[in-house]
């Protein structure tokens, strides 16, 4: 079955492709989404690749979380060996952007968290330019003046005590990190 091409604006990347997983065209895969439904419930996925940049659907069949890994080993309806699997190395998972699951007051998608600026006391220290998850969410903010010597870049747990305010309409965080976070 053919799926038709939605009219998306906006794409949203929930994981990427980091290799194969065994012969029968399993991939394995980074995910950048906290919703671990989207790569377990079978369904309409697209991939995006730099050989292939216009998103195409897949299907997935079936997905399971690798814990030690911290990584999905998913199935898709298309790719049924392991060279075709190997193939994807890099490719996007990708969703309509208009597919984010509702969230609760004091939720955020993290990947609208990239981009923002980055105050504290008022004063403008960086950018969120990623994100790492290490038990707790950290931000990778970017400085913008570090001292000479000091790192370019800073993790910034994203934790209410460190992170109380994000503004997603005025496109700013505010921190008040622990003594030695900041250099």
């Amino acid at each position: 079955m053919v799926t038709p091409f939605p009219e998306v604006s906006e794409w949203l990347c929930i994981g990427q492709i980091v290799g194969a997983h065994g012969l029968r065209g399993e991939v394995k895969v980074k995910p950048f989404s906290d919703f671990p439904e989207r790569f377990t419930v079978p369904g309409c996925r697209w991939l995006r690749s730099p050989r292939q940049p216009q998103p195409y659907a897949v299907t997935l069949l079936r997905g399971r979380f690798l814990p030690r890994a911290e990584q999905f080993v998913v199935t898709f309806a298309e790719i049924s060996d392991r060279t075709a699997a190997e193939a994807l190395k890099g490719a996007e998972i990708l969703v309509p952007a208009s597919d984010r699951p509702p969230l609760a007051a004091n939720e955020y998608h993290l990947m609208d968290l990239i981009g923002l600026a980055v105050y504290h006391q008022g004063e403008r220290v960086g950018e969120v330019v990623g994100l790492v998850n290490a038990g707790n969410d950290l931000l990778e903010v970017q400085l913008l003046d570090p001292a000479p010597k000091a790192p370019q870049s800073v993790y910034i747990p994203f934790v209410p005590a460190i992170v109380p305010v994000v503004d997603l309409a005025a496109r700013r965080i505010e921190i008040d990190p622990p003594l030695g976070l900041l250099p």
